[in-house]
């Protein structure tokens, strides 16, 4: 019961940047926890906030936009300001797809299309040396797999920061900037509902790409998903111990 009350304590903020590209997965473990959690974003009808005073974590989510698309998505300069607000105090952090890129556009590195073309559905992915001694990524067994929905990428890592994860058509599917904070280009938090969503609204496009939805994308993840829930669950978990434990040391 206090290792209850003590994660109720934990603050999150969570940064959607739309209503379809949700925290799913990722969602369940913090209420699971019993962690607090605040969602804002343009269609929640509560701004971002430039500082992360008062919260324990920050998850910055996936979208359709670049990193710097401003005039497409005008809350992204108060987004860009947050994670640099969240990387100066040291607050933990965790970037998904669009969320890793604007976290790593502001720690300084680049971002731009993805050379090999996107990458759409269950992707394959091996960790890197730094990331199987990555607190959140070491020892998650494989082989690992994830949903991908991305045409740009991470070309080049902040300095100082670790690649921990790649692809064969992106490689750096998942990094880390400084002790805490984290970016992961693939959709660790996707449940089935996500890959159906997405695929009904990129029908067009995936049609283009030579796709089928039913097959190529929703009948693989409903087949994988107890093994994605059960690894990437565990990395959620992860990185909800990295937030507990520095709010204990900030206390």
């Amino acid at each position: 019961m206090a290792i209850a009350a003590e994660e109720a304590k934990l603050n999150v903020l969570i940064v959607e940047h739309e209503r379809t590209a949700d925290v799913a997965l990722v969602g369940e473990r913090l209420a699971r926890a019993g962690v607090r959690t605040r969602l804002v974003g343009p269609e929640t009808g509560s701004e971002v906030p430039a500082s992360s005073a008062g919260f324990d974590g920050i998850i910055v989510l996936g979208g359709s936009p670049g990193p710097v698309d401003d005039d497409r998505a005008p809350w992204l300069p108060g987004v860009r300001t947050l994670i640099q607000d969240a990387l100066l105090h040291n607050v933990p952090l965790l970037g998904i797809c669009l969320g890793a890129q604007l976290l790593a556009h502001v720690a300084g590195g680049t971002v731009d299309t993805i050379a090999a073309g996107p990458e759409v559905g269950l992707v394959d992915m091996r960790l890197t040396d730094d990331g199987v001694a990555d607190p959140l990524l070491g020892g998650i067994g494989g082989p690992l797999q994830a949903l991908q929905w991305h045409w740009l990428e991470v070309t080049s890592l902040p300095a100082g920061s670790v690649s921990l994860c790649a692809s064969d058509g992106c490689r750096n599917q998942a990094f880390r900037v400084g002790p805490n904070a984290w970016g992961v280009q693939f959709h660790l938090e996707a449940v089935e509902r996500t890959a159906r969503q997405w695929s009904l609204e990129s029908g067009d496009t995936l049609a283009g790409l030579g796709i089928d939805p039913e097959t190529a994308i929703i009948a693989r993840f409903v087949e994988a998903e107890p093994a994605l829930r059960e690894r990437w669950s565990l990395v959620a978990d992860r990185w909800i111990d990295v937030v507990r434990d520095h709010a204990r040391v900030c206390a």
